[in-house]
């Protein structure tokens, strides 16, 4: 009855939202109260605008210098793998203070913890010195504060807020909002700009999977994301630079201060004062910040490892994928193309190991080649990922992965052993049980019960874990109200655990990819998304080793065929292979593949491939959810599978 209740009550809201919006005299109104309130003051005069000298972005004059060398030169590029979180947000607080003329930034989620503060404070800092400034948002996950996103509409005449695609031109939309979207306007409301870019005076970029939150940079105390950015410095930012602006410019993005719930708060306050930051670690945030400014430490984390490479490209979706559909000739489809051509080896890592029919195509045509191309799969395991419900459908279709397309799969571990962490800019180490449960207010979920009461902070389990916190692409239940129905589960260990949230791919040794594609159906027909593409050996080489470092035995558990098949083993494949493509309840007991945990020792010294004859005598299965302490709700999972061909388009 309940449900059937909340169903009512969705669909009387339809009507009864169209309402709550104000007209536009109103919007008219509040806009100018923010116009008027900006300051125009500029703190410097220099041409300059006092930039602090950076040898990160003078990369960038060293690469136009080179591309400018000489007739035939061709273009040349400097390029950095951000692997640790420590050194994502290094190079970004290095670079903001580095700029003299230009920030833009596109995001899919801006928190407003420590990390995400910090950013927003140099933006500013950044504003005041006289650079343009212009950051744009995903509404979906965008600061969940009307109090901050109002003062930021005011707060000076070089800095500019856009919200892109905001559900009833709400900035903050509770969970009737949230319910009404899906039931009117549902392809709509699930067309997310999901890029994530950084420009500097449109000469140095960075991009990749990190978003503006705390787990992003390995500052979370429960959960933390294997992530990766690349910086580039040179002529393809230039490229990078106008994407932005088709996205700056599209109807969809909309200045903060016309969004109603905002323009409410400035009919009723004007333009409040920026709430005070209030750090959950403020020393660490104060390392950040003189770690940003130590230019000798800037030079060797990051500096000292940037690679000369010559070709680089931005494949990047237009936000007209959201009004005319997929171009399956430009943006990032393009990688299809970049997968066809792939002869001897494909090293892919995705936090969501959920195909496309256009992927899977892909990947059965290269299966049927004389010579198929080896296929590395770096993915989470159920332990790890912030994801359960896609997760779910990665064990669904594990049979077929692994033996039909011939994938070997490594899945991530919660705890890995030994993680591209920087301890010493602040970052908990895995498992750490000195990491204090999280207390400070985040940006909720809609549907959470703090943004359906309309509070901007978020709440804590009675289990200590954060409930309410937005991570990647989760989305709430929409018939429950209490919780995220889709966050990670419980596990065995203590302290904050990881999970894989990089997007890259290397293929042949010589071409390599990072960016914000999943590489799945989601990312495919609904997000708009973004990659580099570095034909570099030397460079494809750097990533592979980073790609293979996650897949080690201390960090990963390997994916394999069980080693003597159960009786009727005919019976069991084709049973499995039946239920893969039906949309029933999936309980079928027996699975193809499980997962194993290497075993050295003198006869095992080091890991073999799962095809290798001795893989079962140097591994031991661990099962098919390792380190999981879900008991009964197991069940749950194996359920979810059942409608696992359903769910591939949504999620």
């Amino acid at each position: 009855m309940k449900v059937v209740a909340r169903l009512l009550g969705l669909l009387l809201l339809l009507s009864a939202t169209a309402c709550s919006t104000i007209g536009p005299a109103q919007h008219e109104r509040a806009a100018a109260i923010a116009v008027s309130a900006r300051d125009t003051a500029v703190e410097c005069e220099r041409a300059d605008r006092c930039a602090t000298p950076s040898e990160l972005h003078a990369l960038a004059g060293a690469a136009f210098a080179q591309s400018q060398a000489g007739p035939g030169q061709g273009p040349r590029h400097y390029a950095l793998i951000l692997d640790t979180g420590g050194d994502a947000l290094l190079a970004r607080i290095n670079l903001l203070r580095s700029a003299t003329r230009r920030i833009d930034l596109q995001t899919y989620i801006f928190d407003k913890d420590d990390s995400a503060r910090l950013v927003i404070d140099e933006l500013l800092a950044a504003a005041r010195r006289g650079v343009k400034v212009r950051l744009l948002i995903d509404q979906l996950s965008a600061i969940a504060d009307l109090q901050i996103l109002a003062a930021l509409s005011g707060a000076h005449s070089n800095l500019e807020l856009r919200i892109y695609n905001p559900t009833f031109n709400r900035a903050k939309p509770n969970y009737m909002h949230y319910a009404a979207s899906v039931l009117c306007c549902f392809r709509r409301f699930n067309q997310r700009m999901h890029n994530k870019l950084l420009v500097v005076d449109g000469a140095v970029a960075i991009t990749g999977g990190r978003n503006y939150q705390d787990d992003y940079y390995d500052w979370d105390a429960e959960y933390n994301f294997r992530d990766r950015d690349v910086l580039v410095a040179g002529p393809v930012v230039r490229g990078m630079e106008r994407n932005f602006a088709e996205y700056w410019t599209d109807p969809r993005s909309v200045p903060v201060e016309r969004l109603d719930d905002v323009a409410k708060v400035l009919l009723q306050q004007g333009v409040p004062e920026m709430p005070p930051s209030r750090p959950a670690v403020p020393e660490r945030v104060e390392l950040m910040s003189q770690a940003a400014a130590d230019q000798d430490l800037v030079r060797e984390r990051l500096v000292s490892r940037a690679l000369p490479v010559g070709k680089v490209s931005y494949l990047a979706d237009l936000p007209a994928k959201h009004h005319e559909g997929p171009d399956p000739e430009a943006g990032a489809p393009g990688l299809a193309e970049l997968l066809a051509r792939a002869r001897s080896e494909i090293l892919l890592q995705t936090p969501y190991l959920v195909l496309s029919d256009s992927a899977l195509e892909v990947f059965r045509g290269l299966r049927k080649a004389a010579e198929p191309p080896r296929v590395v799969v770096s993915t989470n395991s159920l332990a790890a990922t912030d994801n359960p419900i896609v997760y779910a459908l990665t064990y669904k279709y594990k049979r077929r992965n692994v033996r039909e397309l011939g994938f070997d799969v490594f899945e991530y571990k919660p705890f890995p052993a030994d993680p591209p962490v920087a301890v010493s800019l602040g970052a908990w180490w895995p498992g750490d049980p000195s990491a204090p449960p999280p207390t400070t207010a985040r940006s909720e979920v809609p549907g959470s019960l703090g943004s359906l009461a309309g509070s901007g902070s978020g709440r804590n389990g009675d289990d200590g874990r954060v409930e309410d916190k937005l991570r990647t692409e989760t989305r709430p239940s929409l018939l429950r109200t209490s919780a995220p129905a889709n966050r990670p589960v419980p596990v065995r260990g203590e302290g904050p655990r990881m999970g894989v949230h990089a997007k890259s791919m290397v293929i042949d040794r010589r071409i390599a990819v990072v960016g914000t594609h999943n590489f799945d159906p989601r990312s495919e027909n609904y997000n708009t998304e973004a990659v580099v593409v570095i034909e570099d050996p030397v460079f494809a080489e750097a990533l592979a080793r980073s790609i293979e470092r996650d897949i080690a035995p201390a960090n990963s558990w390997t994916v394999g065929p069980r080693a003597r098949p159960p009786v009727l083993s005919g019976l069991n494949y084709s049973m499995g292979k039946v239920l893969e493509a039906s949309p029933v309840l999936d309980l079928w007991p027996w699975r193809y593949a499980t997962n194993y945990e290497f075993q050295p020792g003198p006869d095992c010294p080091a890991p073999v491939p799962r095809r290798d004859p001795d893989f079962h005598r140097c591994y031991a299965p661990v099962g098919d959810f390792p380190e999981v302490s879900l008991g009964p709700k197991s069940i749950l999972t194996r359920m979810l599978t059942a409608f696992g061909a359903g769910l591939v388009p949504i999620l």
